[in-house]
């Protein structure tokens, strides 16, 4: 295992470190410089050469040392997201009400909440714009022509700004940043989404 890899090995990789108070976060299946610093640690503590990947040998001593994780360990409940407190602006029609606070995507259909789901935002260098908006058209196998990234399920409301499924949110969570899109890490949820939305429906995005 090293730096990019996504797996549930990696997954267990992460439960292992957790055990040994090498690594404090939720494990993701993600292998990031998190955890690479993790493995380096665990590795210079037990005089293996501290490459941050995850040889034979680092694995064999690492399992030594740890028991298999619970899936509660390699699973462990969400913390409860604060209730996203909806704009008065989502409460009529068809509305994607996307609240910055609680980084939540509310699908409101007539001031009754459907569906909810998480999402990410751009950085601080390609903000996601606030305001109200509308659906301006939908791809369903979108690809990027700037970044010539895939962006399925892609509903535009403001210029090149589009709510879409991420698999880097999928798999990075908030370690990473759109370019200024609404990410969606459910591709279940964002396929269903996808196919009740309509071109035109409100788009409502704040804080």
């Amino acid at each position: 295992m090293t730096a990019g890899a996504s797996s549930a090995q990696v997954r267990e990789l992460q439960a292992r470190l957790g055990q040994l108070h090498l690594f404090s976060r939720t494990p993701t299946g993600y292998y990031g410089t998190v955890t690479q610093h993790a493995v380096s640690d665990f590795q210079e503590r037990h005089g293996l050469t501290a490459s941050g990947t995850v040889t034979r040998a680092t694995w064999t001593r690492l399992r030594a040392l740890t028991r298999p994780p619970t899936h509660g360990e390699m699973y462990p409940p969400a913390a409860p997201k604060p209730v996203a407190k909806l704009d008065p602006r989502c409460m009529t029609g068809h509305a994607m009400c996307i609240s910055k606070t609680t980084r939540t995507l509310s699908w409101v259909v007539n001031g009754k909440v459907l569906a909810t789901m998480d999402v990410r935002f751009g950085s601080q260098y390609t903000p996601t714009r606030e305001g109200l908006f509308h659906v301006t058209f939908k791809s369903r196998d979108h690809v990027s022509t700037i970044y010539h990234t895939a962006m399925p399920y892609a509903m535009f409301f403001s210029g090149g700004e589009a709510v879409h499924y991420s698999s880097d949110f999928a798999a990075r969570g908030y370690a990473g940043a759109s370019h200024g899109c609404v990410n969606v890490r459910d591709k279940a949820a964002i396929a269903r989404l996808f196919d009740e939305v309509k071109v035109g429906d409100k788009v409502v995005v704040y804080w």
